[in-house]
């Protein structure tokens, strides 16, 4: 079943388990956390304080904004340091403003730590981002669609640190429009109408941008070896980790692809070690397709030049005069003049016994092009190998009585340069869609004064189950090539669970008017907002709200 989303990106427990080691002789030591001590002692999201304020000219186009973020980072700051970097350069959105001024703070609590998660922070700041665009857009007057996209980056606009956008950088216009009609914005279908008179129910219909860069440094690199077996299949051994994201399947279609040979003719080993494997720099940030896709390519092409040096003296031709198929090198203007791979394999071996070449091998390198450090004065440098748009269109059924609420459709749509496997994308962004619908709906610590963990379980913090899968799920791909990505292709992995709970917010507001500034959002959240009452801090309460009795000793504590 796969699945790192960030827990495994920085080193925290293993220098301790490696020290008792040590003291115990160099004998095995294991570690093993009780469910609480999972919650309260190891990493976790950082929590975010997020303050914006925009200036809106008469036609709804920003002209500046002043954005500050206050990330806890709990007792060390580890991950949280970089999260607060990422989202430095990345607050602005998919939104070109003139005028920015961003500040983001890593601040020391005693709380758990903050770590790497899926979205490196951008699920918490598009939270922020994405609820003060609709907010914005109520006080002027003008559709939340509408607004956005008037305002996204367009060819010949510029980034936050100074990166002028063109038409290869994606089309975040295109996305928002996609998601917006596929839930048909604006008006109900006759469905949802029957429903909603049925129900007494309010629909409410929104749609939430995002967008996202890997967060890296700029030498990042990553090698691709790929060897032949005797059969005349090839093997490729790369240093990323897949466990679960599909992205050895996709680096196998991209070989067989250039070999023009069918992809069961391709094997990647699973089974990688940095003592044998070549180099890769991490399995983080949506950054393997692009890099590691690049350098199976290139592994893929030195692959076929080993090939056609050995065909050439095979069949006494020039290399340029020759061409393959997924069996077998050929002279282009005879093909019956041929060489198979499996004959040249492990090395070409004459009829008398004679052997020339060796084992075919190619190797493919790819280290981000063009990136640089970002000024630490004004913030200006390019730190994003590809920026990777999207956007949810989410419809929401509420009951104004209890607050509570049904998710109808969602509907996710990405700019994926190139789709390279359409059941990946489909599987990588339904999946990062729930785990948003996670954070938007239920998940989240709370916390006594004096920071006391109150629901260390998940009794009390729980994560999504089947009933809380939208009734209707759909994926969309806009396609807009990157330049540098291996054909055409971008990341999506982390992206589908950025903004899912800014469209819920958002599509309870357009429902209900409820101005819902802070998530999860349970029903009484919804109420709450809808009677213009004062919001619970879910973060820091006087005593076990609700029903938080994970802590033996507050279990019988009378809520206040």
């Amino acid at each position: 079943m796969g699945g790192g989303f960030g827990g495994k990106a920085g080193i925290g427990i293993e220098p301790l388990v490696a020290v008792l080691s040590r003291a115990a002789g160099g004998r095995p030591v294991k570690f093993m956390a009780s469910r609480e001590e999972e919650f309260s002692l190891l990493p976790c999201r950082s929590q975010l304080t997020y303050t914006i304020k925009t200036g809106v000219s008469a036609e709804g186009k920003i002209i500046a904004q002043k954005m500050t973020m206050y990330w806890d980072s709990g007792a060390y700051a580890d991950y949280a340091v970089n999260v607060t970097r990422a989202s430095g350069y990345s607050a602005g959105g998919p939104y070109e403003i003139p005028n920015a001024w961003v500040d983001a703070y890593t601040i020391y609590t005693n709380k758990p730590y903050g770590t790497a998660y899926r979205g490196f922070g951008h699920v918490e700041f598009f939270w922020g981002l994405e609820r003060h665009m609709e907010l914005v857009a109520a006080a002027i007057g003008m559709d939340p669609v509408t607004f956005r996209t008037r305002n996204t980056l367009k060819p010949g606009a510029t980034t936050l640190t100074g990166e002028k956008i063109t038409e290869n950088h994606g089309n975040p216009t295109r996305v928002i429009e996609a998601a917006a009609e596929a839930i048909k914005y604006g008006t109900l279908t006759a469905d949802e109408e029957a429903r909603r008179k049925r129900t007494g129910r309010k629909i409410g219909k929104a749609v939430a941008a995002l967008h996202k860069a890997p967060a890296m440094p700029p030498f990042t690199a990553t090698t691709v070896i790929l060897k032949a077996n005797e059969d005349g299949s090839v093997t490729a051994n790369l240093s990323l980790v897949d466990y679960g994201q599909g992205t050895y399947t996709a680096v196998a279609q991209m070989i067989a692809e250039r070999l023009r040979c069918p992809i069961e003719m391709v094997k990647v080993a699973f089974e990688c070690d940095t003592d044998r494997d070549p180099y890769d720099w991490q399995t983080v940030a949506s950054k393997g397709l692009i890099l590691s896709g690049n350098a199976a390519i290139l592994a893929a092409d030195d692959y076929l030049r080993t090939a056609y040096d050995m065909a050439a003296q095979v069949l006494r031709a020039n290399p340029v005069d020759l061409d393959h198929d997924g069996e077998k090198v050929f002279v282009k203007h005879h093909r019956e003049s041929a060489v198979t791979f499996k004959e040249m394999a492990i090395g070409y071996c004459y009829a008398n016994g004679n052997s020339i070449g060796g084992q075919l091998v190619g190797v493919g390198r790819y280290i981000a092009q063009g990136l640089s450090h970002l000024n630490k004065e004004t913030g200006a440098g390019l730190p994003a190998l590809d920026w990777t748009y999207g956007a949810h269109g989410m419809v929401v059924e509420i009951d104004e009585k209890t607050g509570e609420y049904t998710i109808l459709k969602v509907y996710s749509v990405f700019d994926a340069g190139k789709a390279i496997n359409t059941d990946a994308v489909r599987g990588q962004s339904i999946g990062g869609m729930i785990q948003g619908l996670g954070t938007g709906i239920i998940e989240g610590y709370i916390y006594d004064e004096k920071g006391r963990l109150l629901n260390p379980s998940f009794t009390d913090n729980k994560i999504p189950t089947a009933e809380d899968v939208p009734l209707e799920v759909g994926v969309g791909v806009v396609e807009t090539p990157q330049l540098d990505g291996p054909y055409g292709a971008r990341g999506i992995a982390e992206h589908s669970m950025i903004s899912v709970a800014a469209a819920l917010g958002n599509a309870i507001q357009q429902a209900t008017g409820a101005e819902l500034t802070h998530m999860p959002i349970r029903a009484e959240d919804v109420w709450r907002a809808s009677q213009n009452l004062e919001p619970i801090d879910h973060w820091i309460t006087k005593s076990p709200a609700g029903s938080c009795r994970s802590v033996p000793e507050i279990r019988n504590t009378e809520c206040d």
